[in-house]
């Protein structure tokens, strides 16, 4: 195959060279045929770049240009000698057609600079860029002065370049440069990061300065600024990803409120908000949340998870309509997922509230059965025998409870005190 596309190239150059060259136009127009084969030789042309053989691209153009003396196709031809790294190439090019014809196209001059470049030849880099960009006045042409100011090591005149061009319009790609040379190369950090701070309290935030702002802040180990301007960020720019590190910078600086106040803003991570509102005792919120997750995900341990918060966040623990709910949802999780927490809360609620003191034990018994030595399922057995009336067993599994762990849980004390009157009575 490939032999076959070299073979049809060879005999469409040689082609091209048996017909009459047509006198150019002076201006030539782009759109406007000027040889028999034009069209043959663009499509063999874009065929070589797609498929890499930028050599062959490279000739094609340049077979075309001197055949039709349209300039696109003088510089096609340069870009695939620069593809090619080919820098000496295009730069002999280039200064033969300056002498034909004095080059006044921006274009080619860039691509002069960066084969310049690309061979090392800074200084020489430096003269053409600095020409161009006082010709062009270009944003980029100033980045490519910076860039060869950097690699001669003359960081304030680079620093110098992108000032004067950064005051025209406050272009941000010029303030992110200029910040890196002054944090990297010039060691002056704090100016770094004041000119951008800067920027974005005036201008705003955007995804490119805000993003050197973090690795900046990051570096400098600045919490308060990496979370402030994370924050920033994730208004212009929300992910997943962003708001993990905006929580973990909360957690790190150990500050709930903050965290609960994103995440119910964010709505990034519901369940870290759910663990939020239960370890600060925020019974109705967990509650409404956990209604929510169940919704979405029809997982039964969220149901639970609503039923325990709703009894918690209640005011009134015997109304008998919230219980009703309560039990109801709880009777729905443990047949389909009959876990020991779920089984023991359920037992514990229709000992204590006396709806069905024989039903809740046989509950807790089944929770036992996976953790027997559960402090907190023994002590709701125990409540549970005191309710039926038989104290000396509800005082046999109070002292099994009491050598596993005799500790001071105010709710356990209280079990074990009106346990202990029973019994003496």
């Amino acid at each position: 195959m490939i032999r076959v596309v070299t073979f049809i190239l060879t005999a469409l150059f040689f082609l091209a060279c048996t017909q009459t060259v047509p006198k150019p136009e002076k201006v030539p127009h782009s759109n406007k045929k000027l040889f028999e084969q034009e069209d043959i030789f663009i499509l063999f042309a874009l065929r070589a770049e797609q498929i890499g053989d930028y050599q062959s691209a490279s000739s094609l153009f340049t077979t075309l240009y001197e055949r039709s003396h349209k300039k696109e196709y003088f510089r096609r031809a340069l870009q695939n000698d620069l593809a090619l790294n080919d820098y000496n190439t295009v730069i002999e090019k280039i200064n033969k057609e300056d002498k034909l014809t004095p080059v006044e196209d921006p274009y080619l001059l860039r691509l002069k600079v960066l084969s310049l470049i690309g061979l090392q030849k800074y200084h020489e880099a430096k003269t053409e860029a600095v020409s161009l960009v006082q010709s062009t006045q270009e944003i980029n042409d100033y980045l490519l002065v910076s860039d060869i100011y950097v690699q001669l090591q003359e960081y304030d005149t680079a620093v110098k370049y992108l000032e004067s061009a950064y005051v025209k319009d406050y272009n941000e790609k010029l303030l992110d440069k200029m910040s890196i040379v002054l944090y990297l190369n010039l060691q002056r950090k704090k100016d770094a990061i004041a000119q951008l701070e800067t920027h974005s309290r005036v201008h705003g935030c955007s995804s490119l300065i805000c993003s050197r702002l973090l690795a900046f802040y990051s570096n400098e180990n600045n919490i308060e600024g990496l979370l402030s301007t994370s924050l920033r960020l994730y208004e212009i720019e929300p992910s997943q990803d962003l708001a993990k590190k905006i929580v973990q910078v909360y957690a790190y600086k150990k500050d709930y409120m903050g965290m609960t106040k994103f995440l119910e803003k964010s709505q990034s991570d519901d369940v870290t908000l759910l663990n939020l509102y239960v370890n600060t005792k925020n019974y109705e919120k967990a509650y409404q949340l956990a209604q929510k997750l169940y919704k979405e995900t029809n997982e039964m341990h969220y149901l639970a998870q609503s039923a325990i918060y709703e009894y918690e966040g209640h005011n009134d623990k015997s109304d008998k309509k919230m219980l009703s709910a309560v039990v109801k949802k709880l009777e729905d999780v443990i047949a389909k997922s009959s876990g020991a927490l779920y089984l023991n809360y359920l037992g514990y609620i229709l000992i204590d509230h006396e709806i069905d003191v024989a039903k809740g034990i046989k509950y807790v018994n089944q929770a036992l059965e996976k953790e027997p030595n559960s402090i907190y399922y023994l002590d709701s057995l125990a409540w549970g025998y005191y309710k039926l009336g038989d104290c000396l067993q509800a005082k046999e599994v109070m002292d099994r409870l009491l050598k596993l762990d005799n500790s001071n849980n105010k709710e356990l004390v209280s079990h074990k005190n009106l346990i202990n009157k029973c019994t003496n009575n």
